[in-house]
């Protein structure tokens, strides 16, 4: 009975014969649309069919793919699309699995066309939303699938194009049914990440759509033939994959696209890793911005061994991610960033001084010069980094930053905790200091505040003076040019670029306010420390042309941002000191030096001269400078200054008209608001603690010098031990007092404190 029933066809389940009509004799002529319709609506009919119907499409699908019979495969897999998007009942799931195993098979085909068929089936189920969440449902196989699809190596380029194209346009499939779903992030998982993000990188390293990947403005998909173009298709499956990436997410995301640039050796040359990374900075939220920091700053620790081409590659990756964080949110890795850099250019110069040291023999020389200039350029990437992320904070943490980096130079008579400077020695500190100090160049840039005494504290300001008064001529020069981006807040430099006698400063048209009471308290306490490194800086031997420069525009901003009446006193005070030690040349300078200061002081006073529109100084001054350009053009910066300037054997000291007079200048000064009685007090710049350090050793004698003082200065253990009771003291006290007025009668010390004393 059981074999009758078999043979004869009304006896077969009605879902059967449904899904037998639909298949014609000639599979040439394609799905048949009428028994198509009455298998949908029996399956919207009876819901509870469903899971039959798909085992038996499944069924046949499968023996017709083992027997080649393509044309019934392309029926059966058009029959379940429709379906599907008919179909949206809960008896669908069983349904779906049946539909996943079919275009599983397909896909373990070897078939490129059985393969683009089951990927295109899976894409339009990927756009169904279902009404409820699947419980069971896994994707590890279509994840494996598709990423071995996506680095397809079929000997044709079209079939291998198209191979590619289906296996992204998969994994995108992939992405959208499950990111959204909460019982679907599993996708998440390293092991996933590991697969879908290498294998739209791979598609996307593409070298003629290099120069479009990562430039936000194009969108993506629009090379090309579009969606037909694997990298363009790959860069679009990217973002949208980092679009949704949430918080807890961000670091699988990353991780796998550094390990990708790792294996494919992409950190050199980087234009690759660059645009990969302006990809994720544009596609992820803003306030995730700080992840992605993070992930380039551990492996940039991870690689610190590396190449310096490498660790260069990697840090102006970091420079494309924090410029563009800079604009949001960078959250709390501000400091974090800065501190990683530094320990990094640490040790570049590390490496740059030992490879020095290993240069023994004459022809390990030019791989030496190789090496070392590969160093500088991660040093100049990192210093690059650092300016351009701390010049685009806001203010108030850009004022942090450049407490933070003051604190990683190496200073004299300051301990350094954290550069090791006697391990680098004094070639080593030397260059460490230049580079911080050409990064707070880069982070002072534009820097704005309303007041001195927040933007210059005192421990920022000490260090910063302390450098100013090493031997190195370029140093110094740093230093005045970070002075220069805080206290010019007009942005006058650019007018008084160039050391010369100005004939008409109102033509400059020189931007200024009204000195604040703030600024007014910030040169009571920082004027006298101002003068002085002004004063010591003239007249250092290596002083060149530029140093000059640079200390006439320091003077000529002082005057415009924090000049009062008082301040102008000081000033004139400190440029006839200048004048007059040229003249004494106690410390034996050199002739162009002295030269250099008495052109220094004839141009600051003729713009001072100026700026207080004072008539009677501006005729002493333009006096003295028409006497020197018809007897003394030495002493005229237009001349001094210029190549092969004759120098003379010695200054004429007779001549006082060359000179600018105090009692003259006195005289002029005898305007309201002005204690012209101050000028004839002269400057003698105050004596510290930085005196006692010798500045021509580099600091590791200097530590050294010190170490030894201390020891050999050490009182014995029993000196030590002796009681100290209220009669020691009382006697000590006694006899200091008693010393103190056999020198000074007056009981006063003589120093030169300014009026801010």
């Amino acid at each position: 009975m059981e074999g009758v029933c078999g043979c004869c066809g009304p006896l077969r389940p009605r879902y059967k014969r449904l899904v037998d009509n639909i298949f014609p004799e000639d599979p040439k002529d394609g799905l048949s649309k009428s028994d198509m319709e009455k298998l949908t609506f029996y399956a919207v009919s009876a819901p509870e069919k469903l899971d039959r119907i798909g085992a038996y499409l499944a069924e046949k699908l499968s023996r017709d793919v083992v027997r080649h019979r393509y044309g019934n495969v392309v029926i059966a897999m058009e029959a379940l699309d429709q379906l599907l998007m008919a179909c949206h009942s809960q008896s669908i799931k069983p349904f779906v699995e049946s539909f996943l195993h079919m275009v599983a098979k397909l896909l373990e085909s070897r078939e490129p066309d059985l393969q683009v068929l089951g990927t295109n089936s899976f894409v339009k189920f990927a756009n169904i939303e279902e009404d409820t969440p699947s419980y069971h449902r896994r994707y590890e196989f279509f994840v494996s699938q598709f990423s071995a699809m996506c680095h397809s190596t079929h000997e044709d380029s079209e079939t291998r194009t198209r191979i590619r194209v289906a296996g992204i346009k998969g994994l995108q499939g992939v992405v959208r049914k499950t990111v959204n779903d909460e019982l679907q992030a599993i996708i998440w998982e390293p092991q996933h990440m590991d697969k879908l993000i290498p294998s739209m990188l791979f598609n996307m390293q593409d070298s003629e759509n290099l120069d479009r990947v990562g430039h936000p403005g194009t969108p993506a998909g629009t090379i090309q033939d579009g969606e037909e173009n694997p990298a363009a298709l790959a860069e679009s499956c990217f973002r949208e994959l980092l679009g949704r990436a949430a918080y807890g997410n961000m670091n699988n995301a990353v991780r796998p696209v550094l390990i990708h640039l790792d294996n494919h050796h992409l950190w050199e040359p980087n234009e690759f890793a660059v645009s990969c990374f302006r990809i994720i900075m544009y596609s992820i939220q803003a306030q995730h911005s700080h992840h992605v920091i993070q992930q380039v700053l551990n492996h940039l620790d991870t690689h610190n061994r590396n190449t310096p081409r490498v660790r260069a590659g990697i840090v102006q990756v970091l420079l494309e991610t924090v410029a563009i964080a800079a604009k949001g949110s960078v959250g709390p890795t501000v400091l974090e960033v800065f501190n990683t850099l530094l320990k990094h250019l640490r040790m570049s110069v590390d490496f740059e001084l030992g490879e020095n040291s290993r240069r023994n023999s004459s022809s390990s020389v030019s791989s030496g010069r190789g090496k070392e200039s590969e160093e500088r350029i991660v040093q100049n990437a990192i210093i690059q980094t650092i300016g351009f992320f701390g010049g685009n904070l806001p203010d108030y943490q850009r004022a942090e930053v450049m407490m933070f980096i003051m604190g990683k130079v190496p200073v004299y008579g300051t301990p350094c905790h954290t550069l090791d400077t006697v391990k680098i020695g004094h070639q080593g500190t030397k260059r460490i200091q230049t580079m911080l100090l050409s990064s707070l160049i880069m982070v002072t840039s534009g820097f704005k505040s309303k007041s001195m005494m927040a933007a210059l504290p005192s421990s920022f300001l000490d260090p910063l003076f302390s450098i100013s008064l090493m031997e190195d001529s370029e140093l110094r020069q740093l230093v005045l040019e970070i002075l220069h981006n805080i206290i010019d807040r007009h942005d006058n430099r650019a007018k008084l670029r160039g050391i010369r006698i100005i004939p008409n400063v109102a033509a400059l048209k020189i931007k200024r306010e009204k000195i604040s009471k703030q600024d007014v308290a910030f040169m009571k306490k920082q004027g006298q420390q101002l003068y002085r490194h002004i004063y010591l800086g003239c007249k250092e031997e290596h002083n060149v042309h530029k140093n000059f420069e640079l200390l006439f525009t320091t003077l000529a901003i002082l005057t415009i941002e924090l000049a009062n009446e008082e301040v102008v006193v000081e000033l004139i005070r400190l440029a006839v000191a200048l004048q007059d030690m040229a003249l004494a040349n106690e410390e034996k300078m050199s002739m162009f030096i002295c030269c250099g200061i008495h052109a220094l002081v004839a141009a600051y006073l003729n713009f001072l001269s100026q700026m207080i529109a004072n008539p009677p100084f501006c005729q002493h001054v333009s006096k003295v400078i028409e006497l020197r350009t018809m007897d003394a053009p030495h002493l005229l910066p237009e001349n001094i200054f210029r190549d092969k300037c004759p120098l003379p054997e010695c200054l004429d000291k007779e001549d006082k008209q060359l000179y600018f007079q105090t009692a003259d200048l006195a005289e002029c000064l005898l305007a309201p608001g002005y204690n012209a009685e101050r000028l004839s007090v002269p400057y003698v710049p105050q004596v510290t603690d930085e005196d006692r350090f010798t500045r021509r050793k580099s600091f590791v004698d200097t530590a050294s010098l010190q170490v030894d003082i201390m020891s050999n200065n050490l009182p014995d253990k029993s000196q030590l031990a002796e009681e100290i009771t209220f009669e020691t003291l009382k006697k000590a006290i006694g006899k200091r007092t008693e010393i103190h007025f056999m020198c000074h009668p007056s009981g006063q010390i003589p120093s030169d404190t300014g009026p801010s004393e």
